[in-house]
């Protein structure tokens, strides 16, 4: 009995902390099921854990609108060729994302194609 009283405090501790870790992780504010291209200039990088996150200066109908673009970690980045160097301010980038749901100028990347045509993912 002794043995699993440690079992069954372990396991709680671990499904106790499921829902956290499930939430931090959540991509419920993206919408999967679209995916939006656009094209504009980088204002701001940040290669730094948790997430990677690209800011690009998009224009249209209304104005210039900066974008939010989150990525993965930086281990995941940089197994997609992605590093701290790829993009500076001021290069020009086409980006596909899964648009935020509340229609905020942002999104979670899929794809990135930089200025000189390479394309990453």
């Amino acid at each position: 009995m002794k043995k699993l009283v440690p079992a069954f405090v372990a396991t709680g501790l671990v499904l106790g902390s499921a829902p956290w870790a499930l939430a931090h992780h959540s991509h419920a504010m993206f919408d999967t099921s679209r995916e939006v291209t656009i094209n504009g200039t980088v204002t701001s990088y940040v290669f730094r854990n948790p997430h990677v996150f690209l800011y690009v200066d998009v224009k249209g109908d209304n104005g210039v609108q900066n974008w939010g673009v989150e990525m993965s970690n930086i281990s995941n980045m940089e197994r997609r060729g992605i590093y701290g160097s790829t993009f500076k301010v001021g290069d020009t980038v086409t980006v596909k994302v899964n648009p935020l749901k509340d229609g905020r100028a942002g999104g979670n990347y899929t794809s990135v194609t930089t200025a000189d045509g390479k394309t990453l993912d």
